[in-house]
């Protein structure tokens, strides 16, 4: 018999209505992996508009042209005026000092801006308005160079060689954002007083940026295209205000597609809760399928009654879930303040909503459909004996429709991925790990039927259920290996990051970084150093900066897109040049020049970077120094060893071909402690152009970023780790029935509640140390590849974490077990019989 959809639906919600407990699992479970995805979705897309939508302010023009270590030619100013008006500025780093004799110092990023500055947005301060450029012989200073430097309003604070009066305190920089990674606070002065400091000297490291603000009915991109074209060798940097911050959006859109895939697969584990609570739900219904059936109804109808009230709690899940996590952003943004890059409001994204609700429907129907099809296409008096026979297969059709669910599931994370192989390899990883603890559930299943059974009726007991009809091993096996897998996969991550940081950093780390050093007073600079520590290890060589403008015979500007990872190509690049092979580097193709070498221009360059550049030994590149093209012949490739807090530089030229360019030197200095207090006091004086940085700020700040990164994906993964504890939940929910059945029949033989529980609890513990192992092994195995492979860090996880978490994560799960199965004891033998 077949009913229409009106009368199924009627028969649906009444059931539905009556009972609605039983599918709470399937709500949870779809929630908690919805309202991950969408929150994730919903914050990288707000993130992306605030950025999009900011540009001309975050970029502070329209079209900005960076320049390297010189201001702009005649005839470049004036194609820059012709296309808009311009606004100049130039930022580099330098020490403020304090205005008393034996004052501190602080590194700063010291930037001169013009009368014009800024095309949008404000400048404005801590106690006032909007403002322009501060007045000749005055400064504007950040919050933290005021309070390092104790320094307010109407102070005095020196850069180089002039003194400057505060004239306030900076409360918004209208282009921070755009400027980049900086290592020290901003400082703000006039054009006008740049020259008074004696900063920019030949060779100085400093970069000039003209922002250009077009008429309303000019195209940015073509403006910007038409400049790059009129002058190929000048060595620009150009962007154009659809992407202020192409470093920040590029960030935020990987770690975004992370979290996101962390999110499916976390949705993913969900739908395994979703499979648990679906089958322990039709368990319970188990009865009134079979009066259906019996009353005439076949099984197209039963599926359809059910299916409607699995997909009607579906929606109200998925529904909620999108709610939740369209809030979230405003939310995580109140949360996390300073630590994002921009706020993102409170709007809704429509593309990230709609993929998450679209996940979380493929989910339902994928992993709801086999217990569906089950319990449709057993017989009645089957049904009614099903407890104790256990269920059909799924027929074909099901099958067909599962498979294209999650053939849907993988098109869908493939085609809206931002790097397509890498999210389809994080998927097949995700299913691999779902097949394999499944093959392992097997494998523990067949173990535990062949092996010989013990005398001892507990022991006996706990290795039939593994086994037996209706057992969920194969549940609480994929429940809790994903369980555990995934608390020692953070453990590994976060200690092995923070035993890299902590332990193997200070051992090889310098004291400072010391930039632009004159060439003329190097040999009284190392003086300086030797004089503070006789023991110091000074490392100098000489610095500069160019742009990469050719190579292997064809041109960067003529290029319609970049190789993909061809961050060198991105705008100027730090270069040297040298007579020994710097520390650190390893000769892997090509042979390093003779030290007495003087013919043509040769460079060695960093492998993994001619890899991507299809380049090698004997082919050329072409840098823009200064707006002056040097061609140069690869002589060798060679590995850097990056983490060693070395000076290391992609391009290493040889000696004679940069050495007439005006340039400095930089320096790593590794001193004693009383040395450091010594040296941070006498050389900024000494040496008003240098700049001193304190390895110990860097690292700070490099293990903050690191430390944030850590807890989004903590916080992403969390999410999955819940959905696994959903799935034991339902795991043993699912089994409860049979387990009613068993418990009754025991007790009428004589065994007491301790035994049963025994025996369950030697059945989890089986499990727990089973899994425990497999699970050391996997997320060992998955933590090795994000710190190596993603932070390229040494694997040095702390063991004795591990071995606590992997402890206490199996232990939660064993309690979880037990308490789920204390209902089962309190189960009456009568009240039991009657209702199977």
């Amino acid at each position: 018999m077949t009913l229409p959809l009106a009368a199924i639906w009627r028969i649906s919600r009444r059931d539905l209505s009556a009972r609605i407990r039983g599918l709470r699992l399937l709500a949870i479970c779809l929630f908690l992996g919805v309202a991950t995805l969408a929150a994730i979705g919903s914050l990288t897309a707000g993130i992306a508009d605030e950025l999009s939508r900011r540009g001309q302010t975050i970029l502070g023009g329209d079209v900005e042209i960076g320049i390297a270590q010189r201001a702009a030619s005649n005839a470049e100013m004036v194609a820059l005026r012709k296309a808009g008006i311009v606004s100049e500025t130039i930022r580099l780093r330098a020490m403020a000092i304090g205005a008393e004799p034996d004052s501190d110092s602080l590194l700063a990023e010291l930037k001169a801006i013009d009368g014009i500055y800024p095309h949008y947005g404000a400048l404005t301060l801590r106690n006032g308005g909007s403002v322009k450029a501060p007045a000749k012989g005055e400064i504007y200073i950040g919050r933290t160079l005021s309070e390092r430097l104790d320094i307010e309003n109407g102070g005095t604070v020196r850069f180089g060689e002039a003194r400057f009066k505060v004239a306030g305190i900076i409360d918004q920089e209208p282009d921070r954002l755009g400027e980049g990674f900086t290592l020290g606070p901003v400082a703000i002065i006039n054009m006008a007083s740049l020259p008074d400091t004696g900063l920019i000297q030949p060779g100085s490291m400093y970069e000039a940026k003209y922002r250009i603000k077009l008429g309303p009915t000019q195209d940015a991109a073509a403006v910007a295209k038409a400049l790059e074209a009129q002058f190929p060798s000048a060595g620009w940097d150009i962007t154009d205000r659809s992407n202020g911050a192409p470093g920040t959006r590029r960030f935020i859109e990987r770690m975004g597609q992370f979290l996101t895939l962390v999110g499916l697969a976390s949705l993913v584990i969900a739908g395994i809760g979703v499979g648990n609570g679906v089958s322990s739900y039709l368990a319970s219904k188990r009865a009134s399928i079979a009066t259906l059936k019996v009353t005439g109804a076949d099984s197209g109808t039963i599926f359809r009654i059910y299916m409607l009230q699995i997909l009607t709690v579906a929606t109200g899940a998925i529904i909620a879930g999108l709610a939740v996590g369209s809030v979230m952003p405003t939310v995580i943004g109140w949360v996390a303040g300073d630590i994002l890059p921009v706020a993102p409001g409170f709007n809704l994204h429509p593309l990230p909503l709609l993929v998450s609700a679209i996940y979380g429907l493929l989910i339902a129907v994928a992993f709801a459909l086999p217990p569906l099809a089950r319990a449709r296409t057993v017989p009645a008096a089957g049904l009614f004996r099903a407890i104790v026979e256990g269920n059909a297969r799924i027929d074909r059709r099901s099958t067909a429709w599962v498979l294209s669910a999650i053939l849907a599931i993988i098109a869908l994370a493939v085609l809206t991925a931002r790097e397509p192989l890498f999210s389809l390899a994080f998927i097949g990883a995700a299913f691999g790990l779902l097949l394999l603890l499944t093959g392992i559930a097997w494998l523990l299943r067949a173990i535990a039927l062949r092996i010989p059974r013990p005398k001892a009726p507990l022991p006996r007991l706990a290795l039939a259920n593994l086994h037996r009809p209706g057992a969920q091993t194969q549940a609480l096996v994929v429940a809790l290996g994903l369980g555990l897998t995934l608390f020692v996969t953070l453990a590994a991550i976060q200690t092995s990051i923070n035993n890299e940081i902590k332990n193997s950093v200070p051992d090889r780390a310098p004291s400072f970084f010391a930039l632009d050093i004159p060439r003329d007073g190097a040999a009284q600079f190392t003086q300086m150093v030797r004089d503070a520590d006789p023991k110091a290890t000074i490392n100098m060589i000489p610095a500069l900066r160019g742009t990469i403008i050719e190579y292997g015979g064809q041109r960067v500007d003529q290029l319609e897109e970049l190789p993909e990872g061809a961050w060198v190509l991105n705008g100027d690049r730090g270069l040297t040049y040298s007579k020994e092979l710097p520390k650190g580097s390893e000769i892997v193709a090509g042979k390093w020049w003779p030290a007495n070498y003087t013919g043509p221009a040769l460079v060695s360059l960093e492998a993994e970077v001619a890899k991507t550049l299809g380049l090698n030994v004997g082919d050329t590149l072409t840098v823009s120094l200064l707006g002056v093209e040097v061609p140069a012949k690869i002589a060798s490739l060679r590995t850097v060893k990056w983490d060693n807090f070395g000076l290391n530089y992609v391009m290493v030229f040889s000696p004679g071909s940069l050495d007439a360019a005006p340039h400095n030197m930089v320096a790593t200095l590794t001193v004693s402690k009383p040395a450091e207090r010594i040296l941070a006091k006498s050389i900024p004086p000494t040496f008003p152009s240098s700049s001193l940085i304190e390895v110990g700020e860097v690292t700070s700040q490099i293990t903050v970023l690191l430390t944030q990164m850590a807890q989004a994906i903590a916080a992403a993964a969390s999410i999955a780790i819940l959905a696994g504890i959903a799935v034991l939940v339902g795991a043993i929910a699912a089994a409860r029935q049979s387990r009613v059945y068993d418990s009754v029949i025991m007790k009428m033989l004589g065994s007491t509640r301790g035994q049963i529980l025994g025996a369950q609890a030697m059945e989890y513990g089986i499990l727990a140390i089973v899994l425990g192992l497999v699970s050391l092994l996997l997320g060992m195995s998955a933590a090795y590849y994000v710190v190596v492979q993603i932070f390229d860090f040494s694997f040095v996880p702390d063991y004795e974490v591990l071995a606590l978490t992997l402890v206490g994560g199996a232990g939660l799960t064993f309690v979880l077990g037990i308490v789920g199965s204390l209902p089962i004891l309190a189960a009456r033998p009568s009240e039991a019989l009657r209702s199977l």
